[in-house]
């Protein structure tokens, strides 16, 4: 199946969302209310909205959980990506990976260079990757930066992504039952 065909036959996800900040609380959640509402009108699902502190403890064990839930094919994460101190949540996560989608990174960057923060890029350190056959993006936590995030790289592929970690679990399933 071809690319586009992929895109034609669209997979509805169910997604986990989690802010990492210390700062932002249920209505200062700007980031985290955009993400939800670009995943909604796509016709997307929300298993599980959060705001978790920016600590990776908490980020380790809110994520564990998002890919042991049957119920969450995506977890989506907005803030902690950044180079302070406190940014701890790639150090959290990138181990967590059994691939790496070294491609969405980059991407992001590119484009944030061209068309948003030019240079400031090079702060980015956005990230996704596969863990337990469920995908898991980490874009930082400004608006822009989840608008450019999920418009131009997430949403088009979402479907598709989620049909590419799943396949191999009906393959095996199919093949068990023969």
């Amino acid at each position: 199946m071809s690319v586009h065909e992929h895109k034609q036959n669209k997979l509805f996800v169910k997604c986990m969302v989690l802010t990492i900040s210390d700062t932002r609380t249920e209505r200062t959640d700007k980031s985290g209310k955009l993400m939800v509402t670009l995943l909604e009108e796509a016709g997307h699902h929300i298993e599980i909205k959060e705001i978790i502190q920016d600590e990776s403890t908490a980020i380790k064990e809110i994520t564990s959980s998002g890919l042991e839930n049957p119920n969450v094919d995506i977890i989506l994460m907005n803030g902690g990506t950044g180079i302070a101190y406190r940014d701890v949540t790639i150090e959290t996560i990138q181990p967590m990976f059994e691939k790496e989608i070294t491609g969405f990174g980059e991407l992001f960057r590119m484009l944030s260079f061209q068309e948003d923060i030019g240079s400031s890029a090079i702060l980015s350190r956005a990230i996704a990757g596969v863990s337990k056959n469920t995908a898991i993006f980490a874009i930082p936590g400004s608006s822009g930066a989840v608008k450019l995030a999920m418009e131009r790289l997430i949403l088009p592929e979402l479907s598709h992504i989620a049909h590419e970690i799943k396949k191999d679990i009906k393959d095996k399933d199919n093949n068990a039952l023969k």
